[in-house]
């Protein structure tokens, strides 16, 4: 049953309840407003919790979203190059923690299809010389695109209707805005979705005289003062995750690593429903030494 459909039903019970006279039917009821005011005095009966109090409103709030508004940006997304063979694909794929990933042609425009890591796996089961000898490009599925500007519930409906995990958002002029799953929908109805392995990570603390480790999110000029080094201030980034997003030239996955005033940062694990990096292992490089660069 569509979510939607399952808290309307949910309201007319609440209603019934609040209301005297005939109880609703199956239809809805006269407007919006009319809902509003059943689950705020729900509520206040003691009816409906606070946390189910704001997941009802995330609903009517999603009739006034937007896709653009809940999609991954482009800037944060995991893809891969056409021309990758599948070892390399699954390997992107048990790195970053992700099952469905974008297929690009020349470049991040040009979305050929989704690449269904369970698809590329029994391939490579079943054939073992193909995970080195075939491309990615050979083993994907149609991507779905849809508009930046879609309305969330009717994506919703539509993603559940067509068994649709994951889309493509375009903008205006047809390039990738960035991607939406339906968790990424449902999640705006339910609350964040919590990885089980998630769990707090100090902002930056030492591991011995020459490592530590970092939250993704600390700022590079602490980093600095951390490491007693001076960096050039960068206008387009603020945190750590920001600059190997740029060095690197795509978003961080587990194993990414850049070289910075003589120390390697490499990012670790991904949490969350999003896979995004939370922290990462800083470490001094072994042919570094500090006379040489006072």
């Amino acid at each position: 049953m569509n979510p939607l459909d399952a808290i309307a039903k949910f309201l007319i019970g609440i209603g019934n309840l609040l209301t005297p006279g005939k109880p609703f039917g199956s239809g809805r009821m006269t407007n919006e407003r009319q809902m509003r005011e059943f689950v705020d005095q729900a509520q206040e009966r003691g009816l409906v919790d606070a946390d189910e109090h704001e997941m009802i409103s995330s609903v009517f709030e999603l009739g006034d979203t937007l896709a653009r508004e809940l999609m991954v940006p482009r800037t944060e997304m995991v893809w891969i190059e056409r021309d990758k063979t599948l070892r390399q694909a699954l390997s992107l794929a048990l790195r970053s923690g992700y099952s469905r990933i974008p297929v690009a042609g020349e470049n991040l425009d040009d979305i050929i299809g989704i690449a269904y890591i369970k698809d590329l796996a029994k391939r490579s089961h079943d054939h073992h010389e193909a995970e080195t000898v075939e491309k990615v490009e050979q083993h994907i599925r149609p991507a779905v695109f849809v508009p930046e500007i879609k309305n969330a519930a009717e994506l919703l409906r539509e993603m559940q209707r067509d068994q649709i995990h994951l889309a493509i958002v375009v903008d205006e002029y047809g390039g990738t805005a960035g991607l939406i799953t339906i968790e990424d929908i449902i999640e705006e109805i339910v609350g964040e979705i919590a990885d089980e392995f998630d769990d707090e990570v100090e902002n930056f603390i030492w591991l011995s005289e020459d490592k530590a480790r970092a939250r993704a999110s600390f700022h590079i000029e602490d980093l600095a003062d951390e490491l007693k080094f001076t960096i050039e201030k960068n206008e387009d980034v603020d945190t750590i995750g920001g600059l190997m997003a740029e060095r690197l030239g795509r978003v961080p996955i587990a194993g990414s690593t850049i070289s910075l005033n003589g120390w390697s940062i490499t990012s670790e694990r991904p949490i969350g429903r999003r896979r995004r990096i939370s922290s990462v292992i800083i470490e001094r490089e072994k042919d570094f030494r500090e006379e040489d660069h006072e």
